[in-house]
């Protein structure tokens, strides 16, 4: 079972549980020098996109591409915290407009059917960035998109307005207007902060009315999908079912899509394999799950696409909680207390990946800027736990560590039907144990796993996927900026954070120069592995199993899809 959390700009996505253990306890040794080296020469070689690449011509005209769901869900507004999840990701980049498109180098572009130019500049010592929209751009129900969807979905998600339950305010908290141009389809935006990543933002962009007040916001695409403006377009969702459909739209202004109708159906992790095996989808997103693969692998007429994108597996710490608000006793059980290379070599093992730890909560082993600022930290080291735990008051009483009475009993969650995400939980439950802390794992409904658990703070530890996008420090403040209170924090699930690392996450958002950037955010990344927010596990591989003649979709890594050429050679 997958959940995973998604980014756009800067915004972070959520992904289930998708590791699958194979077994082991908390005695593996960390891979040594030689096998290391060989784990980063083989990242460097990994694919960086893998989409059955086909000329457009040559993809048939017409067909239905059906594809797996991790959730069924019922919030699809994606820059509501509830709808910033990859399954609400996948289907807006299908029917939503986007200001910029990527490719496999995540280099970013203009994306000409919504904006036919673009630039920055300085006027008056700051930074403004001017954007033409196409003049046949507009929402499915007839509406021109205008400088007015701009002007109120930078409104929406600044942080001026605290009823608005926004993912992040990255970004948009720096502009100081957005205004009409010469025309409607004439925008121009000024910061008050200078921001380089700002070809991540507007996107994906909702219509005006659906962002004018917080009712709309947060309530407003519930179980619904008032306006679309894609080469797709809304048709209907079926609770019973569990499918949401999509129809090509006649009114597109582009290329035309070649297919005529695209079908989500949430299934779980269990289900799905069979269901690609018997034919009822076309491609699911492989879980990290070796038993998974081989299926996959063998069913006839089938292709596994893989790349190395910005997606990483991690456990999410909550420091709000009363057993782990103590920085020390996190320090003690995460990162010397859980074998953290024990759970990466059980994960990766057998699916034809480098089996590499990944040390940074920002860049990604395959990307620029990337460096190890764990330091001691996630060293396996069960005799310093102890004495951390002993100096933090938990001390040892039969089995379990007590203080105050009270025991020292972990909440480890995980979606129902993810035997996967049990197992990694008995791995890190048989780990603690050693040290006297008592793990229970606690399964919850997968539909519900993130709106009622997660994001409540029900839970010690939960593990997920953070899936990124081309511009990883904007996400930075999304995940790890002090809350500004206990309704009002973000995607910062664990709650915590320091004045120090929001003021070093600002400077690294508003540096223009690239490299000094890089170093101020792994200046925060030390920070971050301090406060013991997450522990990363390891890169996520992009894993597509696909029927062998669907064309131009698969692991897109950093890149963007273009749906218009999505469909079947044969």
């Amino acid at each position: 079972m997958k959940v995973r959390y998604k980014a756009t700009a800067g915004i972070a996505v959520l992904a289930l549980a998708v590791a699958a253990c194979g077994g082991g306890g908390g005695g593996s040794s960390k891979p040594d020098a030689e096998s290391s080296q060989q784990a980063q020469e083989q990242a460097a070689n990994l694919p960086k996109r893998s989409m059955g690449d086909v000329d457009y011509a040559q993809v048939k005209d017409g067909g239905t591409l059906k594809l797996a769901m991790t959730q069924f869900k019922t919030q699809w507004n994606y820059n509501q915290v509830n709808g910033t999840q990859s399954d609400v990701g996948d289907v807006v980049e299908l029917i939503m407009p986007t200001m910029g498109l990527a490719d496999e180098n995540a280099t970013v572009t203009n994306a000409p059917d919504y904006v036919t130019s673009w630039k920055v500049g300085t006027t008056g010592g700051k930074q403004v960035v001017t954007y033409q929209l196409n003049e046949k751009a507009a929402w499915s129900d007839g509406t021109p998109i205008t400088y007015k969807d701009l002007v109120a979905q930078w409104k929406a998600l600044n942080g001026s307005d605290k009823k608005y339950q926004v993912s992040s305010t990255d970004g948009y908290d720096r502009i100081s207007s957005v205004e009409k141009g010469a025309t409607d389809k004439d925008v121009v935006v000024t910061f008050d902060k200078t921001y380089p990543d700002w070809k991540g933002l507007f996107s994906p962009l909702y219509p005006a009315a659906t962002n004018e007040t917080p009712e709309a916001f947060n309530k407003g695409w519930i179980s619904k999908m008032p306006a679309t403006a894609g080469s797709f377009k809304f048709d209907s969702i079926d609770a019973t079912s569990k499918t949401v459909t999509f129809v090509r739209d006649d009114n597109w202004w582009g290329r035309k899509a070649k297919l005529d109708k695209v079908i989500f159906r949430a299934l779980d992790d269990n289900a799905t394999p069979n269901a690609f095996a018997n034919g009822e989808i076309d491609a699911y997103k492989v879980s990290v799950n070796a038993a998974n693969l081989k299926r996959a692998k063998e069913v006839p007429n089938a292709q596994i696409r893989t790349a190395a994108g910005p997606d990483w597996r991690h456990f999410t710490i909550n420091g709000s909680s009363e057993l782990l608000k103590d920085k020390n006793v996190r320090q003690a059980i995460v990162y010397y207390g859980i074998n953290r290379d024990a759970i990466i070599q059980s994960d990766l093992k057998d699916m034809d990946w480098p089996v590499q730890a990944l040390n940074n909560h920002i860049f990604m082993n395959t990307q620029k800027g990337y460096v190890d600022n764990s330091g001691d930290f996630g060293a396996y080291n069960p005799e310093k736990a102890k004495q951390l735990l002993d100096a933090a008051g938990w001390k040892l009483d039969g089995d379990v560590r007590k203080k105050d009475g009270k025991e020292l009993n972990l909440n480890f969650m995980i979606p129902a039907s993810s035997t996967s995400a049990k197992q990694e939980g008995e791995l890190t439950q048989a780990m603690l144990k050693e040290i006297g802390v008592k793990v229970s794992i606690n399964s919850v409904p997968d539909d519900t796993w993130d709106v009622d658990h997660l994001i409540p703070g029900d839970f010690d530890i939960a593990p997920f996927s953070w899936l990124g996008t081309p511009f990883p420090i904007p996400g930075l403040a999304q995940i790890y900026k002090t809350p500004a209170s206990k309704d009002n924090f973000g995607s910062n699930f664990p709650r915590i954070g320091t004045p120090e690392l929001d003021a070093k996450m600002a400077q690294a958002g508003g540096e223009m120069d690239p490299d000094k950037a890089i170093g101020y955010a792994n200046e925060a990344d030390k920070m971050i592995w301090d406060e013991v927010h997450t522990l990363p596990l390891y890169q996520r591989p992009q894993i597509v199993a696909v029927k062998q003649t669907l064309a131009n979709y698969g692991a897109k890594g950093f890149s963007s899809i273009d749906w218009t050429g999505v469909g079947f050679t044969g």
